[in-house]
């Protein structure tokens, strides 16, 4: 679990850097808790489509978005998602929903991929 989170932790803040130019202490943190809820997620949905399992981790990977946000984002300063379509007290949106879903997946598939080697 340790290595899960170390990787989400590091990752997810080089993502953002390289999508929008910068990041905040706290997407360490939401990085490393969500890439050891999808590593979770992963054991579960062994036997369910890549589908399933993403659209899982994408659902929880928003939760932690809007955990974080609530505690970290108040002042909208890390980001702001008031102006996007179907957007929830400018912390989540359907957007950035989806693009969770496709991280997931890959995310996920890359642990399938693995664990046959």
């Amino acid at each position: 679990m340790r290595h899960s989170f170390l990787i989400g932790s590091i990752g997810y803040p080089l993502l953002e850097i390289m999508y929008r130019g910068r990041t905040h202490p706290a997407m360490a943190l939401a990085g490393g808790v969500a890439m050891c809820g999808l590593k979770q997620v992963y054991r579960v949905c062994k036997n369910r489509p890549l589908w399933q399992a993403a659209l899982l981790g994408g659902f929880m990977v928003t939760g932690i978005e809007y955990l974080t946000g609530i505690m970290c984002n108040r002042d909208y300063r890390i980001w702001d998602y008031r102006r996007q379509p179907m957007q929830l007290n400018g912390q989540i949106c359907i957007g950035f929903s989806l693009v969770w879903c496709l991280l997931s997946g890959a995310v996920i598939g890359t642990l399938r991929q693995l664990e046959k080697v």
